[in-house]
């Protein structure tokens, strides 16, 4: 049995008049429709019109997989005919939570993480991390530590928690007021950072002092937690120095600050590595994971947890440990059984080794770009299937390159085999782990073809 498939006149006269996309102007999507995908196999997607292309985007950084995964697929039919949903609020359980969480304390091991705590997306991770990092220091009578410290140009989804701690206007300004106490350091962002410091490393400890002289300012006694991205996905792929998140660690450690890793997005092999803390040898207080957690297929997400929490929630006698946090589908057995399903094929595939060595082929033919057409301004990248081009409308000057030629680009890519995503004055590129060297160059070919075109 498979999918109705409304008639295609009708799905392009009424593309985006019936809902508001994420991320997007109501208007904008009116006056310019949506692609309208309609199917996908392997890594391609296809449109309305029969239109095939490689999804340089996987998805929304989650298809790590790709979209024929079958064992997932089966996993997720066969939990249904099962178990189809129940509770894990307090006095209740199911069998696929437990054995996905003696999977992950495995899996996490090395990242020092023992205990998960189940969401329904990357935002929700992030919202659980937030709390629970107040809850743990009230646990241990130091109240007063309430405060959040990121990074600029970091990016914790869009609960009111996370959009406070994001380091975007563009995803802050129009819901402002946001949480109180969040404050923000400069990224190691080497092409555009307020130290005019081009040198990643000499950056990296410019922003490790700025880390420090935030804390300072604020008092240590106040701040409950550093989140921070190991590699910074959507703010435009910006990898830091490797001395940077161990910098970052140590000083969370002597001021008593725990340490987020956002990792929605690297957890799970997309940076090369297994976790991106693992990546820069970093192991974090809590992790919040999501996105690949299913490769996409069930809406999923976990919080793990360090032994330095779980000292001290379950040894609790106060009652103030007692979580009054979580949702209705937190451990949702169908996801569950998802995510074991994922988790057995991503470590039989071994994707880390194969985004790790797709990732510098697309970073090569990303520099090969950029010396034939001056509008790249950045090629970022160089650790995995993580990878950006700035666009610039001046090298000098670094200005920013106008809507109108970006998307231009994007879409003449599109039509030539790729899609791509824009972002700001970005072009990111997140395809699924399993792509081939065939399919890296489909996508190098079809932004040499969009850069061609505007040129």
């Amino acid at each position: 049995m498979t999918a109705h498939q409304p008639d295609a006149n009708f799905l392009k006269e009424h593309n985006a008049r019936s809902l508001w996309h994420p991320m997007a102007h109501p208007g904008d999507s009116l006056a310019n429709p949506p692609t309208i995908v309609t199917g996908a196999s392997g890594v391609r997607i296809k449109d309305v019109d029969g239109h095939e292309v490689v999804d340089a985007v996987g998805g929304l950084w989650n298809v790590n997989l790709g979209f024929s995964c079958q064992p997932v697929k089966d996993a997720i039919a066969a939990q249904l005919d099962v178990l189809p949903y129940y509770s894990i609020f307090r006095g209740t359980t199911n069998d696929q939570v437990i054995q996905l969480a003696e999977e992950l304390r495995t899996f996490f091991a090395p990242d020092g993480l023992s205990r998960a705590f189940f969401t329904s997306g990357g935002s929700d991770s992030v919202e659980t991390a937030l709390r629970l990092a107040r809850q743990y220091h009230k646990v241990r009578g130091e109240p007063s530590r309430v405060k959040y410290l990121s990074l600029k140009k970091g990016y914790h989804g869009t609960h009111f928690g996370g959009a406070s701690v994001n380091g975007n206007a563009n995803f802050r300004t129009a819901y402002e007021p946001l949480l109180a106490g969040c404050h923000h350091i400069p990224a190691p962002y080497t092409y555009r950072n307020p130290f005019n410091e081009t040198d990643p490393e000499r950056l990296a400890q410019l922003c490790l002092s700025a880390l420090e002289d935030e804390i300072a300012f604020q008092g240590a006694g106040t701040i409950a937690a550093f989140i921070m991205e190991p590699i910074l996905g959507a703010g435009g792929v910006i990898p830091p120095h490797e001395s940077f998140m161990p910098g970052v660690a140590e000083i969370c450690r002597k001021h008593g600050i725990l340490l987020i890793a956002d990792e929605v997005i690297t957890a799970f092999g997309r940076c090369g590595s297994w976790t991106g803390s693992r990546h820069w040898g970093v192991q974090p207080d809590m992790m919040c994971t999501a996105k690949a957690i299913t490769n996409g297929y069930f809406p999923f997400g976990a919080l793990m947890i360090s032994e330095r929490l779980v000292e001290v929630f379950e040894k609790d006698e106060s009652g103030k440990a007692a979580i009054g946090h979580g949702y209705t589908y937190s451990g949702h057995p169908v996801g569950a059984a998802a995510a074991l399903a994922c988790l057995t094929e991503t470590k039989r595939l071994d994707v880390p080794t194969n985004a790790a060595a797709r990732g510098a082929q697309v970073h090569e033919g990303l520099a090969a770009l950029q010396e034939r057409y001056g509008l790249i301004g950045d090629v970022r990248g160089g650790h995995g299937l993580m990878n950006a081009l700035e666009l610039v409308s001046d090298r000098a000057t670094k200005a920013t390159i106008d809507k109108k030629t970006i998307n231009t680009i994007q879409e003449v890519a599109y039509q030539n085999g790729a899609m791509v995503r824009v972002s700001g004055p970005n072009i990111i590129l997140s395809p699924p782990l399993v792509l081939t060297e065939a399919d890296v160059s489909q996508i190098l070919s079809a932004l040499d073809a969009g850069f061609a075109a505007v040129s």
